[in-house]
Formats: C-alpha cells, structure tokens, sequence
C-alpha cells in the first residue's frame, strides 16, 4: 500500500510539471519504475497506460483554459500515433543508448535558444506569428511518438522544445496543444504495447496509482498555464529542458556523481535566476502597462 501511495504522489507530482511545462510526466514516471526494479518495457508501458486518462483530463482542462491550437493538434497527433505505435512494437527491444546522447544535445540547444529568445525581448512583449505548418508538425510526431514508447518519454521535451524554438505559438498553447495530443500518441503506444507484450506483461496496479494522482494534477496544471505569462512559462520550461537533458549528456560522459550533482545544482540556480529576473521584468511591463492605461488625456488642450 505505502508503495501505491508514494507511485500515486509520483504520478500526481510529474503530471503537475508535465501538464504546467509540457513535458516530464513519461520521463519522471519511467526513471521511478526502472529504479524499483521494473523491466524497461513494462515500466514504458504502465506509463503509457496510465496517460491515457491524464491526457485525456489534461488535454479537457488545457480546453476549457483556451490553451489548445486545434489546427496544430490535428497535424501533430496522426504522426504522433504512427511514430509511438511503431516505438512500442518494433522499436522497443533495439538500444537507444548511443542515439540518446545526441539527440539531448539537440534538445539542450534548442532549450538555451528558447530562454535566449524570450530575455532578448528586454521590456517588449512577445509576439507569435502564424502557426507552424505539416513540414515542421509530422517529423516531430513521428520522432517523439517513437521516442516516447522507446524511453517511456520523449514527446513533450521534442513536441514543445521544437515548437517553443519555433516562435510561431504563445507558450500557453504549445503547452496546451501538445498536451492535448499527447492522447493520441498514448492510445499508439498503448495498442503497441499490448501487441507486443500482451495483457499479462502490464501491472495494472502500477498503471493505476499513477493516473490517479495524475488525473488529480492535471486541471490545476492546466490553470497554472493559463495565469502564467509567456516569458515565465517559456524561461520555466527552457530550464526544465537544459538540466534533463543536461543530466542525460554527463551521465553519457561518464561523470562522476560529485561533477554531476555540481553542474545539476549550477544550472538549477541559474535558472532561478533567470525566472526571478523575467518575473521583475514582468510585473515592470504591466506596471508600466497600467500607467498608461490610466493618463488622462486632457480634452481641449491647455
């Protein structure tokens, strides 16, 4: 029972972060399972299993918030389904080692891009032109759906990574929209898994811990993301994106733990200052927002 409590926290506590930032819910999850002892496979799938109700609530709040581009959900999940699908049943059982290393690479740029983006403003506020198109939308579904089923995470840190560095949508809706189509993606992995593994190759009882704790999460998540402003939420999730993938390329480089708690807790202060520092830029813009809301122009001159 203590374990089902402790797999319920976890379940609410990676959906809070996943359904705030957009991604971590996979990732947090299936580092917890591998840790008791859970085979790689079963952990993937329980994980998968279990998001089909946190995103199926998730992606209903993030709704009801406005935080979802239909358009941008439409194109991403079909590839998303296709690319996790393929993950969980023919992807599952090869090495993913040697790969993971340089797609965190990527993925880390990607993330220092998106903070530098959002401080370069300074005082402006940001603006999002257009959406992005299929070109952009199917390789990423295809990419992250298979990643997600062959590490039990990958579609957040790819799907709003890429997006966030696109410019193209308010952070709000990149969350949002990538949460949202995250169903899809778990139904492919899910009907995947199954395929592969069968109905006895999946714990149940682990499945359900971590959907209640994440169906739990997921409506104040999605309100977290409605309040919060598109600087804040783009540093947040930027940060979130530089010190996992940063933690993936040391441990890859064979760092010791000592270097690697070192360089975790580094990044980890930076990052709060940067989001001490976008939150002070903030409340100045709305400040000076409010003031010249509130002149008065004098009618009739002097």
């Amino acid at each position: 029972m203590r374990q089902l409590i402790v797999l319920g926290f976890v379940g609410l506590l990676a959906q809070l972060i996943d359904g705030s930032l957009g991604m971590a819910y996979g990732v947090t999850s299936t580092t917890l399972l591998l840790a008791a002892g859970v085979a790689p496979a079963a952990a993937s799938a329980a994980v998968h299993f279990a998001e089909l109700g946190t995103t199926l609530v998730s992606g209903i709040s993030h709704h009801r918030f406005g935080n979802v581009d239909w358009k941008t959900v439409s194109i991403l999940a079909v590839p998303g389904f296709i690319g996790a699908f393929a993950g969980a049943t023919f992807l599952s059982g090869l090495n993913g080692d040697g790969a993971t290393p340089w797609i965190s690479g990527i993925l880390l740029a990607l993330g220092i891009y998106v903070i530098w983006r959002f401080l370069a403003l300074g005082g402006r506020r940001p603006e999002f032109k257009g959406r992005p198109g299929a070109k952009l939308l199917v390789p990423v579904g295809l990419v992250g759906g298979a990643l997600d089923s062959i590490g039990g995470g990958g579609w957040g840190p790819v799907g709003t990574t890429t997006l966030l560095s696109s410019g193209r949508l308010e952070p709000r809706k990149v969350v949002g929209s990538i949460d949202t189509s995250e169903f899809v993606v778990a139904v492919g992995g899910s009907l995947g898994f199954l395929f592969a593994l069968g109905h006895a190759g999946i714990d149940w009882t682990i499945v359900a811990a971590l959907l209640i704790g994440g169906i739990i999460a997921a409506p104040f998540a999605a309100w977290l993301v409605k309040i919060l402003p598109a600087r804040i939420l783009a540093v947040a999730a930027g940060g979130i994106i530089i010190l996992t993938n940063a933690r993936t390329i040391a441990i890859a480089l064979g760092a010791s733990t000592p270097v690697l708690s070192t360089v975790l807790i580094v990044l980890a202060l930076a990052w709060v200052a940067l989001l001490v520092h976008v939150s002070r830029v903030e409340r100045k813009v709305r400040k000076d927002d409010s003031a010249e809301a509130a002149e008065v122009v004098p009618v009739g001159g002097a």
